[in-house]
């Protein structure tokens, strides 16, 4: 039986006659496709219009962490000695009580009467009030019904002190007192009390 080329190449004709020009055409698309993205050499793009007002970033060098210098820490400021008022008609009560204070750091301020502690207290800001009760021309009581009815002092703590037990009767009805000692007070229990209440208003 002779051999026939084209009968053999039958069945496997029709798939690479749709085949081959099928490959062809999908190369050409790709190659257009390509030649759409990159433009070829020499020719000149088209950037779209900038918007008005626009200006370029400028790029600014980053500076070495070790070059920016540091800001310095802010020093907490100094507390300074506590500042009390001292009010007692008698100087050798005032002496004595400016000794005690001072031996242990507070800085005290004294006042022969009512009178005078108010205008101390007119002109700085106390940490505690230690006054006597019988005093001339404004005694006690009344400086501290003015200390406490008055906005800017009205949170001052107050410490009384008296050597007559009628005038300590009287001042246990007084309002808003931290402390009544009795001539000759005791120096280290009106140390702690005073300690104790210079913590309670800020300076």
């Amino acid at each position: 039986m002779p051999f026939e080329v084209p009968d053999l190449l039958g069945p496997y004709l029709l798939p690479l006659l749709i085949a081959v020009p099928l490959a062809i055409v999908v190369f050409i698309i790709s190659v257009r496709r390509g030649d759409d993205q990159i433009p070829p050499a020499g020719h000149n793009t088209v950037q779209p219009p900038l918007p008005e007002g626009y200006a370029p970033v400028k790029r600014v060098a980053a500076v070495p962490q070790a070059a920016v210098p540091l800001a310095p820490a802010l020093a907490p400021a100094p507390a300074g000695p506590v500042p009390l008022l001292v009010v007692d008609d008698s100087a050798v009560a005032r002496a004595k009580l400016s000794r005690l204070f001072e031996g242990v750091g507070y800085q005290v301020t004294v006042a022969k009467d009512g009178l005078e502690a108010l205008q101390c207290l007119a002109e700085r800001r106390f940490a505690v009030l230690i006054t006597d009760l019988e005093m001339p021309n404004k005694d006690g009581f009344e400086l501290i019904a003015d200390v406490q009815g008055s906005l800017a002092t009205e949170d001052l703590p107050i410490i009384a002190i008296t050597g007559h037990d009628e005038m300590q009767a009287r001042v246990h009805q007084v309002q808003g007192l931290y402390g009544i000692f009795k001539k000759p007070w005791n120096d280290r229990e009106l140390l702690k009390r005073v300690e104790t209440l210079a913590s309670l208003r800020p300076r």
